[in-house]
């Protein structure tokens, strides 16, 4: 972690909601007890690090969302978005749709529809709890669903394939930085504080390292179903992280334009086009080395 990323994780740290901090020394505990058992599970190593650099990603983010403002924001907004959503889509195809579809074409195929759908679905019905008073930040609870569930699902799979390289699991957590900059954006906006942000930054690692203990059984229409749901509830939140430069939209918020608005989102739809193809070129480009 750099310099500055460090500084932003002790500055969100400072004045936390009880929440967060509970999260985060959960997520502690969870190390230290994933490592105990990485001696007979090496795959809990690669869990440890992708639950960490999620954590880091999304609380280093935060403080610079806060005090962010105008069109180089709305740049860096645009390129981090367009980076994590290529890298998602790409690591996705790759790693998890072969998979799918080797075991049972068909099961498999159904498994990615059932996981786009239901991610649509997830998404649309946590937004109708944004208008209820449930007592806790609509954003931040937004944001904690999403990464406990795709934590579950990036444990089990590292659980039942510790074949897998840590690649996948990084870029499928690489949209916890842009996410957390605009939630905090947001939040700051709005007068809120920008600490519960700890609480989805810390969720990854909070059902990742329990959920690899789940065993599958050996099912390979089961596991076709699994692999292929899992293939497309991360396939729907790349999609939903594509950098959309409408008028209205997110991007078009963190810019804060008016009278040139049309010719500026034109110019960040061609970085939003440009970093996506290059979040999937990186993918490529490690997969190649790596193998």
């Amino acid at each position: 972690m750099s310099i500055n990323a460090s500084r932003g994780v002790i500055n969100t740290l400072r004045g936390s909601s009880g929440v967060g901090l509970v999260a985060v020394a959960v997520l502690c505990a969870l190390t230290a007890l994933a490592a105990t058992t990485a001696g007979r599970s090496p795959e809990m190593w690669k869990l440890i690090g992708i639950s960490w650099v999620a954590f880091a990603a999304m609380a280093g983010a935060a403080p610079l969302g806060a005090r962010s403002a105008g069109r180089e924001r709305a740049l860096a907004l645009v390129w981090g978005y367009g980076l994590a959503s290529g890298a998602m889509v790409t690591s996705a195809a790759v790693f998890l749709l072969p998979q799918a579809f080797g075991l049972d074409p068909k099961i498999g195929g159904f498994g990615v529809a059932a996981g786009v759908l239901t991610g649509f679905g997830a998404h649309t019905v946590g937004h109708r709890f944004t208008h209820a008073d449930l007592g806790f930040d609509h954003t931040a609870l937004e944001l904690s669903a999403h990464a406990l569930s795709a934590g579950a699902i990036v444990g089990i799979i590292y659980g039942n394939m510790p074949e897998l390289g840590p690649l996948l699991g990084l870029a499928i957590v690489s949209h916890k930085g842009p996410a957390g900059y605009a939630a905090a954006r947001r939040l700051a906006s709005d007068g809120r504080p920008v600490s519960v942000l700890l609480l989805p930054a810390a969720g990854v690692g909070l059902t990742a390292m329990p959920s690899a203990l789940v065993q599958l059984p050996a099912d390979q229409t089961l596991n076709a179903a699994v692999f292929g749901f899992a293939a497309g509830v991360f396939l729907h939140v790349a999609l939903d992280f594509l950098p959309e430069c409408e008028l209205g939209g997110e991007v078009y918020e963190v810019a804060q334009v008016s009278d040139d608005a049309h010719h500026l989102l034109d110019r960040l739809r061609l970085h939003a086009v440009g970093s996506t193809a290059l979040g999937g070129l990186a993918v490529f480009a490690a997969w190649l080395v790596l193998g």
